[in-house]
This record gives structure tokens, C-alpha cells and sequence, in this order.
């Protein structure tokens, strides 16, 4: 026969299981529609200029007149976009945004929340929120954007030099970039030496031209010119033979990394049955 102290044990332990279980259902239910939902923004860079594309994704939802997109943007007043019963409603976008932005609405079904933003400007960098609400719940993410300039050099024989000469020459770069040139025969030569470096202004007084000459250069070898700011990196390779001149160049994004937020509703639950699985084996 039980004692009176185990049977006030077992009841506690009854009570704590009961309550564990009660509290997760009010979180459950009382947060229907209102739950956590996963959404993914990608942190990326926009091109003085020229259009860019702010990334989001969320869970999928097939209902699209339940689904709302709110683009936000750190210390800016209103909205930079929102999407919502299907459609565009920029009743409270920025003007600073306004005629600038656009959603993919084909593909909101499929969980696509991504901004294209037109003739990114300079003062569009800063931090921006992908908020979102579907039948499923609601979620929001932070994505941080970078603007600048940049662009893929172009590589060529120089043939204004007195010497054999290879030229690096790219459009647009802002911020001021750095400019290293270096050869596969000669990995740990430094060129800095015999190469020159120029930056000049573009009529709109914001990105420069990057000119850089590399001198003293031999045949059957292959140079690179490696252009990079805190935004981009691009580079050109050149190598002159004796029937022909091969180039190849290349750019690529810096530090683009994907920012989550996950729901938070199964996390709860764990932490409570842990707590009751602990105070049984106690």
C-alpha cells in the first residue's frame, strides 16, 4: 500500500505533467495564425545605378489572398513595400522608394517574398526587415544591404608602352578599390614595382574608372588583375603566346550569408516535456 508521501509525490508529478501539457496547448492554440513561420533573407549588394534584388523566402502558402509581404528598412518611416490580398498597396510607402519597387507576384504561391529595387542609389544601404503573414503564421527576417559599385575588368595588350605592357581597365568601382596584379610562373613576385595604378572620376562624382598597367611582361605566362573593395572582387587573367592572347575574367559578391528566423513554438514544447521527464526520474 502507498504511502501518503508517495502518493503526494505522484500527484505533484500528475499536476506538473498536466500543467506542462496545458500550457503548450494555450500556446498552441492561443497563437493560431499567429505562429512562428520560417523566413530566409540572403545579404547581398546593389550596384549604383543599375537594378538589385533584396532576397526573401518563406514557407509556401497556395493561398495568395492571405498572404501579406511588408518590406521595412531601419531608421526610414512607412514602408519601403508592401504586397497584400494579391496585389501591390502603396498607400504607405516611402517616397524615397516610391516607383522603385516591385515584388514577384508570380511567384508569392511558391514562397518568393524578394524585393527588386530600380537604380539603386548609394543611400539605399542599411538594414532591412522581410516581414510576412500567411494562413500558416507570421515571420520576419533582417537582411543586410550593401551599396556600392563594381564591375568586370577588361584585360589587353597595351601597346602604347614602351615595353610589353598588359592592361586591367574596369568602368565602375565605389568604394575606392585596391588593385593587385599576379602570375602563375611567378606566384610570389610582387608586381607593385612595375605596375601603375590610376582612379579617375565618372561624370556622376560617385563610382571611378580603374586603369592599371603591368609592365616588363613575358609571352606563354598568365597574369592576373585582381580589382577588390569591401563589396566585390573581380578579376582578369591575360596570357599572350605566340598565335593568339587568351582572357577570362570573373566577379564575385562579398560576404553574402543567409540570415533565419525558424519557429520557436517546437522549442517550447521540448524545453517542458524535458522538464517533466526530469522531475520523474527525480
Amino acid at each position: 500500500m502507498a504511502s501518503l508521501g508517495q502518493i503526494i509525490f505522484w500527484s505533484i508529478i500528475s499536476i506538473i505533467i498536466i500543467l506542462a501539457g496545458a500550457i503548450a496547448l494555450i500556446i498552441g492554440f492561443g497563437i493560431s495564425g499567429t505562429h512562428s513561420i520560417t523566413v530566409t533573407t540572403l545579404t547581398s549588394a546593389g550596384n549604383i545605378g543599375e537594378d538589385g534584388i533584396l532576397s526573401c523566402t518563406f514557407e509556401p502558402d497556395i493561398k495568395l489572398s492571405d498572404i501579406v509581404i511588408q518590406w521595412l528598412k531601419e531608421g526610414v518611416m512607412g514602408l519601403v513595400h508592401e504586397f497584400k490580398e494579391g496585389k501591390d498597396d502603396l498607400s504607405d510607402q516611402n517616397e524615397m522608394f516610391r516607383g522603385r519597387t516591385a515584388v514577384f507576384a508570380d511567384q508569392v504561391r511558391v514562397g518568393n517574398a524578394s524585393l527588386r529595387l530600380k537604380n539603386v542609389q548609394l543611400t539605399d544601404a542599411g538594414t532591412y526587415k522581410c516581414y510576412i503573414i500567411t494562413s500558416k503564421g507570421r515571420g520576419n527576417a533582417n537582411l543586410e544591404y550593401k551599396t556600392g559599385a563594381f564591375s568586370i575588368p577588361e584585360m589587353d595588350v597595351d601597346y602604347n608602352a614602351s615595353s610589353e605592357s598588359f592592361r586591367c581597365e574596369a568602368p565602375r568601382w565605389f568604394p575606392q578599390p585596391t588593385v593587385v596584379w599576379t602570375s602563375q610562373v611567378d606566384q610570389r613576385t610582387n608586381f607593385s614595382e612595375v605596375s601603375n595604378t590610376s582612379f579617375e572620376l565618372n561624370s556622376e562624382n560617385v563610382t571611378m574608372k580603374v586603369i592599371s598597367v603591368l609592365y616588363n611582361v613575358t609571352i606563354n605566362n598568365t597574369y592576373s588583375c585582381m580589382i577588390e573593395n569591401n563589396i566585390a572582387k573581380a578579376t582578369g587573367d591575360i596570357k599572350v603566346t605566340d598565335s593568339e592572347i587568351k582572357r577570362r575574367s570573373h566577379l564575385e559578391l562579398l560576404d553574402s550569408k543567409a540570415s533565419l528566423c525558424v519557429p520557436s513554438f517546437f522549442a517550447i514544447s521540448w524545453v517542458l516535456l524535458s522538464l517533466s521527464s526530469y522531475l520523474i526520474l527525480k
